[in-house]
């Protein structure tokens, strides 16, 4: 009965959160961010795009290969430009990366490992987020007027996001990264992650505001971590919200919160357009040369997750 109710919940809330904002804050900061999109804006953001792409992809490459499904850079690099765009442009925020897992699970014959590799990368990403986030959380003193309760609140918050990262490595990640695998990993998930920052900066001079590096990061960091939430309309939601809070109580205003996380929405899916081009030019990619065939077993079908997609955790590039 949930399952069933829950995209409708989620639209729901994720409207609401919306319908707040253009309350409190007016149309004006969001009509403010479809304006301030410029060329070299257009421009750097799809050669960031590039970059954390490639960067993920490779990722997605060094887990498979771990899980003996190899893949090559380049295949994997069009099918990730692809899940980016179908995650950025249908529902549920996860279609993309569902469908790309099925896909290389089907082309391999051994469904639980490629639906497993997919997970793994995109969960390293997430560890390596929250990883940042926690440091940020309990580093930045200045983060104390941003959330409710000040420095205890911090700590909280710091103390529950390092303990849920830990436990679900210790659940998904064991035994499938060993130390030759595992650095790799991190490294290019912390590659991802100067990506997405670099975008959201990009996204807030775009948007006219002129405040410190140093002053932005920290905001930015912690509202990529929020993107992750799952009520949210096409991305948009819970990111504009924490945007207006942090940088109202941040000193920046909280219309500019907004027009910043506006602008920035608009340039994940542009990065993402070149998927349109694997989308209507190549079609359905023969994994078949690239990843050789390999036998099912029982232990290769034991997943860490349903390969059945549902709602959650956007695995969006918004949320690395």
């Amino acid at each position: 009965m949930f399952n069933r109710i829950w995209p409708w919940l989620k639209l729901l809330v994720g409207a609401g959160i919306l319908g707040v904002l253009v309350w409190r804050v007016g149309s004006g900061a969001f009509l403010a961010g479809l304006r301030a999109i410029d060329g070299p804006a257009l421009a750097a953001a799809l050669v960031i795009g590039l970059a954390t792409t490639v960067a993920s992809a490779w990722r997605w490459c060094l887990v498979a290969r771990r899980l003996g499904l190899p893949l090559k850079l380049g295949e994997a690099v069009t099918e990730y430009y692809r899940a980016l765009l179908l995650n950025a442009v249908l529902p549920a925020g996860v279609l993309g990366d569902v469908h790309r897992a099925v896909s290389h699970g089907q082309q391999s014959g051994a469904m639980g490992r490629g639906v497993r590799a997919v997970f793994l990368e995109r969960f390293a990403g997430q560890v390596v987020l929250i990883a940042v986030a926690v440091v940020v959380l309990l580093a930045d003193p200045g983060l104390a007027g941003v959330l409710p309760g000040g420095d205890t609140a911090i700590a909280v918050v710091g103390v529950v996001l390092a303990a849920g990262a830990l436990a679900a490595a210790a659940r998904w990640g064991r035994g499938l990264l060993d130390r030759s695998t595992l650095p790799g990993v991190m490294l290019l998930s912390a590659l991802t992650v100067v990506g997405h920052v670099t975008m959201y900066l990009v996204a807030i001079r775009a948007s006219g505001l002129h405040a410190p590096v140093t002053t932005l990061v920290p905001l930015v960091v912690l509202t990529l971590l929020v993107m992750g939430l799952p009520v949210n309309i096409g991305g948009y939601g819970p990111r504009e919200a924490f945007a207006a809070v942090a940088f109202g109580a941040a000193g920046l205003g909280a219309a500019h919160g907004v027009t910043a996380a506006v602008v920035y929405g608009v340039l994940t899916l542009v990065a993402a357009l070149p998927g349109a081009l694997v989308l209507f030019l190549r079609g359905q990619p023969n994994r078949a040369r690239c990843v050789p065939k390999v036998a099912t077993s029982a232990a290769s079908t034991s997943l860490p997750l349903p390969a059945v997609a549902r709602e959650g955790r956007p695995m969006t590039p918004d949320s690395v």
